[in-house]
């Protein structure tokens, strides 16, 4: 991950092409597990919550992410 994130940057200069191809490292890396993909994203330093926003993002569009079951169990239950 570290070499990853110095080739293609982590969002530290706020710019596309310095987020991008490291959020598509990460979900190419991590399409079944959404739990990893963010924390490795995370690891990258940088623009975390953007990172994080892009890969979550990515992989909650794909059919192959899933929330771990004990994030689940601990989201709030809204009124109808």
């Amino acid at each position: 991950m570290g070499e990853a994130a110095r080739l293609v940057g982590t969002g530290q200069l706020l710019c596309i092409f310095d987020t991008v191809p490291f959020c598509l490292w990460v979900v190419q890396r991590h399409r079944d597990d959404l739990e990893g993909a963010l924390w490795t994203a995370v690891a990258g330093l940088g623009d975390r919550d953007t990172t994080c926003a892009i890969v979550g993002g990515i992989l909650g569009a794909s059919l192959d992410a899933a929330l771990p079951e004990s994030w689940v169990a601990r989201l709030e239950v809204l009124p109808p």
